[in-house]
């Protein structure tokens, strides 16, 4: 089995999970603005990870841990919708892990905006005198 079958799963499950998770009634999911930014299904399709992003819950940590509680007991259920909307032999258990690279990303570009330059030239100048 190739690496290139495995890259098909995981993008598909990561597409299907983005459908599901907007049929969750549970309201700790459906309340919140879910991006799926990925998944990762091991080599023997038994388990998936499930990358996720949220938009406007910046610094509530009480909102992403009841968001996580929420994902956590409504992975069953979009484990079954996985299995019907998927042809899998194996439908993989389902484990849900918030993506934090956005937020990284933004944090490196602010510290390089940050930076300041100076000039060789200026330095150059000051040694001179």
């Amino acid at each position: 089995m190739g690496k290139y079958r495995k890259n098909r799963v995981n993008d598909a499950v990561a597409l299907e999970m983005a459908t599901i998770l907007r049929n969750v009634k549970d309201p700790r999911v459906s309340g919140a603005f879910i991006s799926v930014t990925g998944a990762d299904v091991t080599p023997d399709f038994k388990y998936a990870k499930i990358y996720y992003s949220v938009l406007g819950m910046d610094g509530d940590t009480e909102g992403e841990k009841e968001l996580a509680k929420g994902l956590k007991s409504a992975a069953g259920f979009c484990r079954g919708q996985l299995a019907k909307s998927l042809n899998l032999r194996v439908t993989p258990e389902l484990t849900f892990v918030p993506d934090v690279s956005m937020k990284r990303g933004v944090e490196i570009a602010a510290m390089i905006n940050n930076l300041e330059f100076t000039d060789e030239e200026e330095d150059e100048e000051e040694i001179d005198e």
